[in-house]
């Protein structure tokens, strides 16, 4: 079937219009589609490599100082000796030491693409006890800082009363533990 409006191309996009009058159809080619704004122009499509080669298309700072001798020097992992460009161009890590080696790169990217650079996961049971009770001490040591560097005193001393009832709650877990180790 041929396009209503241009009666040149073949017609591949059918618009059904409803009306007072009732319903009408019209079979129309991309072209005249496009050209009635019923269809978005043609955006250009990327694959997931070009989508990758966007988001690791920044230099990574190898140092605070602007030495040229630095920049040039390209980044490469002491263990695997995968160089960031190899990194960049297939978007895996090669071992754990690349993270330490890239570090200064990686993080920006890191933020970009999950909002943080901190990994926040489930505990395992077995350790959970005691490992959420230091993450949260930690936590809220962190936030009593920036309570103090904020002046707000009366919230910090909240958060040091809290953290000493969660360290003596962590301290009687580790006593129960150790019991538990010696008797079994």
């Amino acid at each position: 079937m041929l396009c209503d409006e241009c009666h040149k191309h073949e017609a591949s996009i059918y618009v059904t219009e409803i009306t007072s009058q009732g319903q009408i159809e019209h079979h129309l080619c991309e072209f005249c589609a496009t050209k009635l704004g019923l269809l978005a122009e043609k955006q250009n499509v990327f694959s997931i490599n070009d989508f990758l080669s966007g988001i690791f298309n920044h230099e990574p700072k190898t140092t605070k100082h602007n030495d040229t001798n630095n920049l040039k020097k390209p980044l490469i992992c002491p263990s695997c000796h995968m160089s960031y460009q190899d990194f960049t161009r297939t978007g895996k890590i090669g071992c754990s030491d690349c993270y330490k080696t890239f570090a200064l790169a990686l993080e920006p990217l890191l933020r970009r693409i999950h909002g943080s650079s901190t990994h926040i996961g489930k505990i395992p049971n077995r350790a959970g006890g005691t490992l959420s009770l230091k993450q949260e001490i930690l936590n809220l040591r962190k936030q009593i800082t920036k309570y103090v560097e904020a002046e707000e005193y009366e919230q910090a001393a909240v958060l040091r009363d809290r953290i000493k009832v969660l360290e003596n709650q962590l301290h009687a877990k580790q006593n129960l533990d150790k019991g538990v180790d010696q008797n079994a």
